[in-house]
């Protein structure tokens, strides 16, 4: 299989991008695949999915195309009030880019999304608000209540004055119920439209309350998910671990290999 990095135009930004991409073994066909779009945490950037998982094995017998865009550091992937459209970055220019230039199968039943932490909020964000691009998504360890809550209900204390400095920049004092609110809008999605959600997170995490807080919302809603909990720190371990059951999840739900 090849593994390469490109740099792109995105109109989105305004600027030139790089991403990381892994490409199917010649012997899987020509095409056209499926694509997974892989999202970077926090303080990480496209390369780091490559040097600290073995995805590259982990895809080596499937005919896909694994796409690691780069984000702006906290920009959470939504389209900031005050700042980058990092959203429509990824879920427009970056998708159109890799369509216009690889054989993909351009339909949403082949293209997913996934990410860990802040990618992990960023994967259902983007499958939820561009639903008719993507069908499925997968959060590992993801900051899921970012979007439902409103600065002045996060605590005084050093880690609520960072979440206030990055909420005010991107969504606004009080995001809640609006597009980067998680809850708002998976509720707000008819059942035909609804990606396929998938999430975990480790019990020693210390974002296992955000993931559970959504389990229970998607279960009060009827929207139909898998959600798991496994022994693990917010850590590359544990994530290098469980985006193998992404993997598979993908597959099976999208039937990438039957159809």
């Amino acid at each position: 299989m090849a593994f390469g990095m490109i740099s792109y135009r995105n109109n989105a930004l305004s600027q030139t991008e790089p991403l990381s991409i892994i490409l199917p073994e010649a012997s899987l066909g020509k095409g056209p695949f499926p694509v997974l779009y892989l999202l970077h945490g926090m303080g990480d950037d496209h390369t780091t999915w490559m040097r600290m998982t073995r995805i590259e094995s982990y895809v080596r017998s499937l005919p896909l195309i694994v796409v690691m865009p780069m984000t702006q550091w906290r920009s959470m992937y939504v389209d900031a009030v005050n700042g980058p459209k990092a959203a429509t970055a990824i879920a427009q220019d970056l998708v159109d880019f890799i369509d216009s230039r690889f054989n993909t199968r351009a339909e949403r039943g082949y293209r997913a999304i996934c990410g860990l932490s802040m990618g992990g909020y960023g994967a259902f964000h983007l499958a939820l608000s561009y639903p008719d691009r993507f069908g499925a998504a997968v959060s590992h360890s993801g900051v899921l209540l970012y979007g439902h809550v409103n600065v002045y209900e996060l605590p005084n204390d050093d880690e609520g004055a960072r979440m206030k400095a990055i909420i005010e920049r991107t969504t606004g004092p009080t995001p809640k119920g609006g597009p980067a609110d998680l809850f708002a809008v998976a509720e707000s999605l008819p059942l035909d439209r609804r990606p396929a959600l998938r999430f975990d997170c480790g019990t020693e995490d210390f974002l296992i309350e955000h993931n559970r807080a959504f389990h229970r919302h998607l279960e009060s809603i009827g929207y139909d998910h898998e959600y798991q909990e496994h022994p693990g720190t917010h850590c590359w371990d544990y994530w290098d671990e469980h985006i193998k059951e992404s993997i598979d999840f993908f597959v099976r739900k999208l039937g990438w290999l039957t159809s």
